[in-house]
Protein backbone atom coordinates (compact mmCIF):
# COMPACT_ATOMS: atom_id res chain seq x y z
CA UNK A 1 0.00 0.00 0.00
CA UNK A 2 1.07 3.53 -0.90
CA UNK A 3 2.95 5.14 2.28
CA UNK A 4 0.75 7.74 4.17
CA UNK A 5 1.23 11.28 2.89
CA UNK A 6 2.02 14.47 5.10
CA UNK A 7 -1.16 16.59 5.79
CA UNK A 8 -0.44 19.90 3.64
CA UNK A 9 -1.24 22.07 6.77
CA UNK A 10 1.56 20.43 8.51
CA UNK A 11 3.99 21.38 5.69
CA UNK A 12 5.24 24.77 6.46
CA UNK A 13 6.80 25.59 3.40
CA UNK A 14 3.55 25.02 0.68
CA UNK A 15 3.48 27.59 -1.40
CA UNK A 16 0.09 29.73 -0.69
CA UNK A 17 -2.38 29.44 -4.10
CA UNK A 18 -2.65 33.37 -5.55
CA UNK A 19 -5.44 34.99 -6.91
CA UNK A 20 -4.38 34.15 -10.43
CA UNK A 21 -1.43 33.02 -12.40
CA UNK A 22 0.77 35.24 -14.73
CA UNK A 23 1.26 31.94 -17.27
CA UNK A 24 2.86 33.38 -19.94
CA UNK A 25 5.95 34.98 -17.98
CA UNK A 26 6.02 31.78 -15.80
CA UNK A 27 6.73 29.52 -18.74
CA UNK A 28 8.75 32.23 -20.27
CA UNK A 29 10.71 31.94 -16.89
CA UNK A 30 10.78 28.38 -16.96
CA UNK A 31 11.64 28.24 -20.62
CA UNK A 32 14.92 30.67 -19.95
CA UNK A 33 15.89 28.85 -16.83
CA UNK A 34 15.85 25.32 -18.12
CA UNK A 35 15.69 25.37 -21.99
CA UNK A 36 12.66 23.07 -22.18
CA UNK A 37 11.61 20.96 -25.27
CA UNK A 38 8.45 20.24 -24.19
CA UNK A 39 5.08 22.65 -23.24
CA UNK A 40 4.36 22.91 -19.84
CA UNK A 41 0.38 21.86 -19.82
CA UNK A 42 -2.08 21.78 -17.12
CA UNK A 43 -5.20 19.37 -15.94
CA UNK A 44 -8.36 20.62 -14.87
CA UNK A 45 -11.11 18.09 -13.81
CA UNK A 46 -15.12 19.45 -14.33
CA UNK A 47 -17.93 17.85 -12.67
CA UNK A 48 -19.99 17.72 -15.61
CA UNK A 49 -19.37 17.46 -19.26
CA UNK A 50 -21.46 20.34 -20.02
CA UNK A 51 -18.84 22.53 -17.75
CA UNK A 52 -16.09 20.80 -19.57
CA UNK A 53 -17.72 22.06 -23.24
CA UNK A 54 -17.65 25.65 -21.83
CA UNK A 55 -14.20 25.85 -22.27
CA UNK A 56 -13.01 27.78 -25.80
CA UNK A 57 -11.84 26.09 -28.86
CA UNK A 58 -12.06 22.45 -26.90
CA UNK A 59 -10.66 19.29 -29.03
CA UNK A 60 -12.82 16.20 -28.49
CA UNK A 61 -10.81 13.14 -29.18
CA UNK A 62 -12.79 11.20 -32.71
CA UNK A 63 -11.10 7.90 -31.46
CA UNK A 64 -10.25 5.99 -28.71
CA UNK A 65 -7.59 7.29 -26.99
CA UNK A 66 -5.66 6.47 -24.43
CA UNK A 67 -4.82 9.63 -21.32
CA UNK A 68 -1.33 9.50 -22.06
CA UNK A 69 -2.07 10.56 -25.69
CA UNK A 70 -4.56 13.13 -24.49
CA UNK A 71 -1.73 14.83 -22.12
CA UNK A 72 0.41 14.34 -25.59
CA UNK A 73 -1.77 16.33 -27.75
CA UNK A 74 -1.49 19.44 -25.61
CA UNK A 75 1.98 19.03 -24.33
CA UNK A 76 3.53 18.10 -28.03
CA UNK A 77 0.74 19.73 -30.41
CA UNK A 78 -0.17 22.20 -28.22
CA UNK A 79 -3.58 21.37 -28.00
CA UNK A 80 -6.48 22.13 -25.53
CA UNK A 81 -8.04 18.07 -25.17
CA UNK A 82 -10.89 17.40 -23.28
CA UNK A 83 -12.21 13.79 -22.68
CA UNK A 84 -14.79 11.60 -20.42
CA UNK A 85 -14.37 8.10 -19.07
CA UNK A 86 -16.54 6.50 -22.66
CA UNK A 87 -13.16 8.75 -24.29
CA UNK A 88 -10.80 6.93 -23.31
CA UNK A 89 -9.09 3.17 -23.56
CA UNK A 90 -10.33 1.56 -19.84
CA UNK A 91 -10.60 2.12 -16.43
CA UNK A 92 -6.29 1.77 -15.91
CA UNK A 93 -6.36 5.44 -17.54
CA UNK A 94 -9.78 6.72 -16.06
CA UNK A 95 -9.33 5.21 -12.50
CA UNK A 96 -5.98 6.98 -12.16
CA UNK A 97 -7.48 10.64 -12.60
CA UNK A 98 -10.42 9.42 -10.50
CA UNK A 99 -13.23 9.53 -13.56
CA UNK A 100 -13.87 5.43 -12.53
CA UNK A 101 -13.49 3.89 -9.27
CA UNK A 102 -11.09 1.85 -8.38
CA UNK A 103 -13.65 -1.34 -8.05
CA UNK A 104 -12.92 -5.44 -7.21
CA UNK A 105 -12.64 -5.75 -10.89
CA UNK A 106 -9.65 -3.39 -11.34
CA UNK A 107 -8.15 -3.99 -8.04
CA UNK A 108 -7.69 -7.91 -9.20
CA UNK A 109 -5.18 -6.96 -11.77
CA UNK A 110 -6.54 -9.76 -14.03
CA UNK A 111 -5.70 -8.12 -17.21
CA UNK A 112 -1.86 -7.28 -15.99
CA UNK A 113 -1.17 -10.98 -14.52
CA UNK A 114 0.85 -13.13 -16.44
CA UNK A 115 1.87 -9.84 -19.04
CA UNK A 116 3.55 -7.27 -16.39
CA UNK A 117 3.75 -9.44 -13.41
CA UNK A 118 4.26 -13.08 -12.94
CA UNK A 119 1.22 -13.68 -10.91
CA UNK A 120 -2.48 -12.38 -10.06
CA UNK A 121 -1.13 -11.64 -6.05
CA UNK A 122 1.44 -9.17 -8.03
CA UNK A 123 -0.90 -7.70 -10.58
CA UNK A 124 -3.15 -7.62 -7.54
CA UNK A 125 0.00 -5.67 -5.33
CA UNK A 126 0.29 -3.16 -8.17
CA UNK A 127 -3.04 -2.06 -8.42
CA UNK A 128 -3.02 -1.66 -4.67
CA UNK A 129 -0.19 0.23 -4.85
CA UNK A 130 -1.20 2.85 -7.24
CA UNK A 131 -2.01 6.63 -6.49
CA UNK A 132 -5.34 7.63 -8.01
CA UNK A 133 -7.37 10.77 -7.74
CA UNK A 134 -10.65 10.97 -5.94
CA UNK A 135 -13.55 9.24 -7.40
CA UNK A 136 -17.43 10.61 -8.04
CA UNK A 137 -16.71 14.38 -7.84
CA UNK A 138 -15.65 14.53 -11.56
CA UNK A 139 -16.92 13.30 -15.56
CA UNK A 140 -14.63 15.18 -17.46
CA UNK A 141 -10.98 16.19 -17.66
CA UNK A 142 -9.23 18.97 -19.73
CA UNK A 143 -5.31 19.10 -20.92
CA UNK A 144 -4.10 22.06 -21.95
CA UNK A 145 -0.56 24.21 -22.38
CA UNK A 146 -0.50 26.71 -19.41
CA UNK A 147 0.07 29.63 -21.67
CA UNK A 148 -3.14 29.23 -23.98
CA UNK A 149 -5.52 30.78 -21.19
CA UNK A 150 -7.85 28.21 -21.36
CA UNK A 151 -7.36 26.68 -17.77
CA UNK A 152 -6.17 29.92 -15.43
CA UNK A 153 -5.93 27.54 -12.40
CA UNK A 154 -5.44 23.88 -13.27
CA UNK A 155 -5.70 21.25 -10.53
CA UNK A 156 -2.21 20.35 -11.82
CA UNK A 157 0.83 20.97 -14.31
CA UNK A 158 2.82 18.62 -16.68
CA UNK A 159 6.21 19.38 -17.39
CA UNK A 160 8.53 16.99 -19.18
CA UNK A 161 12.52 17.04 -19.01
CA UNK A 162 15.54 15.94 -19.12
CA UNK A 163 17.22 14.40 -15.58
CA UNK A 164 19.03 17.52 -15.43
CA UNK A 165 16.55 19.98 -15.71
CA UNK A 166 14.66 18.07 -13.46
CA UNK A 167 16.89 18.28 -10.17
CA UNK A 168 17.63 21.88 -11.08
CA UNK A 169 14.06 21.94 -11.03
CA UNK A 170 13.60 20.62 -7.75
CA UNK A 171 16.83 22.11 -6.21
CA UNK A 172 14.80 25.53 -7.07
CA UNK A 173 11.98 23.89 -5.11
CA UNK A 174 14.12 23.32 -1.76
CA UNK A 175 16.24 26.84 -2.17
CA UNK A 176 13.97 28.00 0.75
CA UNK A 177 11.63 26.13 3.22
CA UNK A 178 13.83 23.00 2.37
CA UNK A 179 12.43 19.77 3.35
CA UNK A 180 13.16 16.17 1.43
CA UNK A 181 10.74 14.91 -1.39
CA UNK A 182 9.74 11.45 -1.65
CA UNK A 183 8.53 10.23 -4.96
CA UNK A 184 7.24 6.59 -5.87
CA UNK A 185 7.88 4.52 -8.60
CA UNK A 186 4.97 1.42 -9.29
CA UNK A 187 6.32 0.69 -12.40
CA UNK A 188 4.31 -0.08 -15.45
CA UNK A 189 1.16 2.43 -15.07
CA UNK A 190 3.13 5.26 -13.75
CA UNK A 191 0.69 7.96 -14.66
CA UNK A 192 -0.26 7.17 -10.82
CA UNK A 193 3.10 8.42 -9.53
CA UNK A 194 2.97 11.86 -11.37
CA UNK A 195 -0.30 13.20 -12.12
CA UNK A 196 -1.95 10.40 -10.14
CA UNK A 197 -0.16 11.42 -7.13
CA UNK A 198 -0.23 14.78 -7.54
CA UNK A 199 -4.14 14.97 -8.25
CA UNK A 200 -4.47 12.71 -4.87
CA UNK A 201 -1.97 14.10 -2.15
CA UNK A 202 -1.19 17.88 -3.67
CA UNK A 203 2.81 17.34 -3.46
CA UNK A 204 5.10 17.71 -6.54
CA UNK A 205 5.64 14.49 -7.81
CA UNK A 206 8.16 13.13 -10.09
CA UNK A 207 8.18 9.92 -11.98
CA UNK A 208 10.19 8.05 -14.28
CA UNK A 209 7.46 7.83 -17.74
CA UNK A 210 5.95 4.04 -17.98
CA UNK A 211 6.14 1.66 -21.11
CA UNK A 212 2.61 2.90 -22.17
CA UNK A 213 3.69 7.03 -21.65
CA UNK A 214 6.40 6.51 -24.21
CA UNK A 215 4.64 4.30 -26.59
CA UNK A 216 1.09 6.21 -26.87
CA UNK A 217 2.60 9.14 -25.46
CA UNK A 218 5.26 10.11 -27.13
CA UNK A 219 7.09 10.44 -24.19
CA UNK A 220 11.50 10.40 -25.37
CA UNK A 221 13.72 8.12 -23.63
CA UNK A 222 15.30 10.77 -21.73
CA UNK A 223 12.60 12.67 -20.52
CA UNK A 224 11.52 12.48 -16.76
CA UNK A 225 7.60 13.87 -16.02
CA UNK A 226 7.29 16.66 -12.63
CA UNK A 227 3.82 16.55 -11.74
CA UNK A 228 2.74 19.34 -9.07
CA UNK A 229 -0.27 21.83 -8.17
CA UNK A 230 0.37 25.14 -9.93
CA UNK A 231 1.30 27.07 -6.49
CA UNK A 232 4.18 25.12 -6.30
CA UNK A 233 6.00 26.67 -10.06
CA UNK A 234 6.60 30.30 -8.72
CA UNK A 235 8.09 28.93 -6.03
CA UNK A 236 10.63 26.68 -7.89
CA UNK A 237 11.42 29.50 -10.99
CA UNK A 238 12.23 32.11 -7.48
CA UNK A 239 14.56 29.45 -6.38
CA UNK A 240 16.30 28.43 -9.28
CA UNK A 241 16.98 32.11 -10.31
CA UNK A 242 18.58 32.37 -6.92
CA UNK A 243 20.98 29.34 -7.92
CA UNK A 244 21.64 30.72 -11.22
CA UNK A 245 22.67 34.35 -10.03
CA UNK A 246 25.01 31.94 -7.95
CA UNK A 247 26.17 29.79 -10.87
CA UNK A 248 24.24 26.67 -10.62
CA UNK A 249 22.43 26.47 -13.40
CA UNK A 250 20.90 24.38 -16.55
CA UNK A 251 22.84 23.51 -18.69
CA UNK A 252 25.25 21.73 -16.19
CA UNK A 253 28.93 22.43 -17.67
CA UNK A 254 30.88 19.26 -17.86
CA UNK A 255 33.84 19.63 -15.26
CA UNK A 256 35.98 16.90 -16.54
CA UNK A 257 36.35 13.85 -14.91
CA UNK A 258 40.84 14.31 -15.13
CA UNK A 259 41.03 17.24 -14.07
CA UNK A 260 41.66 19.03 -11.09
CA UNK A 261 38.51 19.48 -9.07
CA UNK A 262 39.43 21.55 -6.25
CA UNK A 263 38.77 25.27 -8.14
CA UNK A 264 35.00 23.88 -9.58
CA UNK A 265 33.97 22.69 -5.90
CA UNK A 266 35.01 26.02 -4.00
CA UNK A 267 32.68 27.90 -6.34
CA UNK A 268 30.04 25.88 -6.14
CA UNK A 269 30.38 24.57 -2.50
CA UNK A 270 32.63 26.76 -0.82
Amino acid sequence: MPEPVIPLDAIADTPAEPEAYDWNSIVNDLNQLLRLRVTPIGLQRFRTEEEMAAIPRLRRPTAVHTFDQIVAQAARLGWTVGATAKDLSGTQCTAVIGLTPRDEDWLSGKRMAGVWFETLEDSAAHQAAMDLAEHGRYEAIVASPLTSGRLPRPDVCLIYGTPGQMIIFINGLQWSGYRKFQFSVVGESSCADSWGRALATGEPSLSIPCFAERRYGGVLDDELLMALPPRFIPKAVAGMARLAANGLRYPIPQYGIQSDARAGLGRSYG
